[in-house]
């Protein structure tokens, strides 16, 4: 995910309505609908070049899913106190001990192609994207359902089977899913973009559909004009109850977000999902009641590498690095307020979140961060690099922490930019970053576990700093398999005290969502994984 991703806010969160801004419209001005606004007008969203093909089981970023969420509809989805809600689905129901989950889809529904979606779509769609053959991004995510391994086997052997044995097809509106374990919150994973539905003429040509997708959401895809935009276009026969009140959303890839906020500033862009830190102590008086501030679930840290110098590390030398970091005075000068201090591996707006979990290892204590690297063997070639996207707006909190590990621990430290969040990914997968990278995350789904398992089991996809610990994997595994969702949430608890022990990252902040619109839009909101509610956006 997520980078990734898409979870409606929980508790703690404060949600805060959010005007959506369209220019431009390619529609009659005197179009409207219920909510007032122009039902054809088209909503200008900042956004990037996507890492990979446009598939729903190979999006695990921010922009990737920006577009896969709006033109695949899930499953389900979590409502603002974190509490699922059904989409596609009519129900999703366990059998007495979680092993056996039984899927019921709503009526209705058709792709963008204009066929039917079937129970047989979906069980399709996961056989394919969890096959070894078929080299998805997100195939992990399917290592629960019985028959995973003989598709998807251990490195160095050959598949078994096609399928995984244990999808089984009841009607064209129910299937099965038979975990190998138990797993008590299997339904919180089905919100995940991974497990949407592909129609036949997916597997005629998968690479051409990578380019031009056809979902079951609520906007079907128009164009891609690779690093320029993605136009999508509202899908007049979406059978979701998030009927689009726009006609459609261009997303405009930008190389920095200070040129995204000049456009917005002219009304030339309609929603910044995120100003440039430099911006942040003016964008509230730029914008008035145009700014949106409010948290999300994401998390900001930075990532060794476990290859190369950085792979027998002592973790006490990590300890001492976030020890060495002023996360308060960052996040309140540099950060202009915009940040929260990290005290857990997982933010306060999801089940499971530990106030001050870290103990003191994210406490601000440069003697002591001293002593600790000392006692660990010290910075391997005394020097730190930070691998991070220039077009994300990091650069000046990087500085800071590369400042204070300079002042506080007198080693070298220096940042390396890689020109877009593509190119920062590549780097990741090909195992060629320094020695840190910088890791964000968005929820997926809003438990703890999310926050753990799917970055730091060895097997995770997204593991990019190849974090293999046996015990951290044991614990994860064994809370997986725990009687019921309480106890799910405890057992990763437990394990967060391992990893603040292991360090296979070091927390810096918890997100908080500072947006913007323009002039031309209103009726906008933002879920919990940061990204704008689009279908409520209205042009005026």
């Amino acid at each position: 995910m997520r980078g990734a991703r898409s979870a409606k806010w929980v508790a703690s969160a404060i949600v805060v309505a959010f005007a959506a801004t369209a220019c431009g419209s390619d529609g009659d001005d005197s179009g409207g609908d219920a909510s007032g606004g122009d039902s054809a007008g088209i909503v200008r969203v900042d956004g990037g070049e996507p890492q990979n093909p446009l598939i729903p089981s190979d999006t695990t970023e921010q922009y990737g899913a920006l577009v896969m969420d709006n033109v695949f509809s899930k499953l389900l989805d979590f409502d603002d106190e974190g509490e699922i809600y059904m989409v596609a689905a009519e129900s999703v129901e366990p059998n007495e001990d979680a092993s056996v989950w039984t899927v019921k889809l709503k009526e209705g529904w058709t792709f963008h192609d204009g066929t039917d979606v079937t129970a047989q779509h979906y069980v399709n769609a996961w056989n394919w994207a969890a096959h070894i053959d078929n080299n998805q991004s997100t195939s992990f995510w399917f290592a629960d359902i019985a028959g995973y391994a003989d598709v998807h086997p251990e490195e160095g052997e050959e598949p078994t089977a096609e399928e995984m044995s244990g999808l089984s097809v009841v009607d064209d509106l129910t299937f099965e899913i038979e975990l190998t374990n138990p797993v008590s919150y299997f339904d919180y994973k089905l919100g995940y973009t991974p497990f949407t539905p592909l129609p036949d003429s997916f597997y005629d040509d998968p690479e051409a559909f990578s380019q031009a997708p056809i979902g079951q959401g609520p906007y079907a895809f128009e164009e891609w004009n690779h690093n320029e935009s993605i136009k999508l276009r509202t899908y007049e026969d979406y059978a979701g109850e998030n009927k689009p009140v726009n006609g459609g959303v261009d997303i405009i890839a930008y190389t920095g977000l200070d040129a995204a906020y000049q456009d917005l500033l002219s009304d030339n862009l309609d929603v910044i999902r995120q100003v440039d830190p430099k911006d942040l102590p003016v964008y509230e008086t730029d914008l008035g009641d145009r700014a949106v501030t409010q948290p999300y679930n994401g998390i900001q840290t930075i990532v060794p590498v476990k290859y190369g110098d950085w792979g027998d590390v002592d973790p006490k030398v990590l300890q001492g690095l976030s020890m060495a970091i002023d996360r308060e005075t960052i996040t309140s000068t540099v950060l202009n307020g915009s940040r929260t201090p990290a005290d857990s591996f997982a933010p306060p707006g999801v089940l499971g979140y530990q106030e001050g979990a870290s103990g003191d290892i994210t406490t601000y204590d440069p003697e002591r961060a001293r002593e600790l690297v000392e006692e660990g063997g010290g910075v391997p070639n005394n020097e730190v690099v930070v691998q991070f996207n220039a077009d994300g707006g990091h650069q000046e909190w990087v500085d800071a922490v590369c400042n204070n590990l300079i002042a506080n621990l007198d080693i070298e430290c220096r940042s390396d930019v890689k020109p877009d969040f593509d190119t920062d990914l590549e780097a990741r997968d090909a195992n060629e970053v320094e020695g840190f990278y910088r890791g964000g995350w968005l929820a997926d789904y809003p438990l703890n576990v999310n926050f753990m398992s799917e970055l730091y089991h060895s097997r995770a996809s997204t593991n990019y700093g190849r974090f293999d610990n046996e015990e951290v994997d044991q614990l994860f595994d064994e809370g997986n398999q725990a009687a019921s969702l309480e106890e799910t949430v405890a057992a990763y608890q437990e394990a967060e005290q391992v990893l603040w022990e292991t360090m296979p990252a070091i927390p810096l902040w918890f997100q908080n969502i500072n947006a913007g619109y323009s002039n031309n839009v209103e009726n906008v909101s933002f879920d919990t994984s940061g990204q704008p509610l689009l279908t409520e956006i209205t042009v005026k």
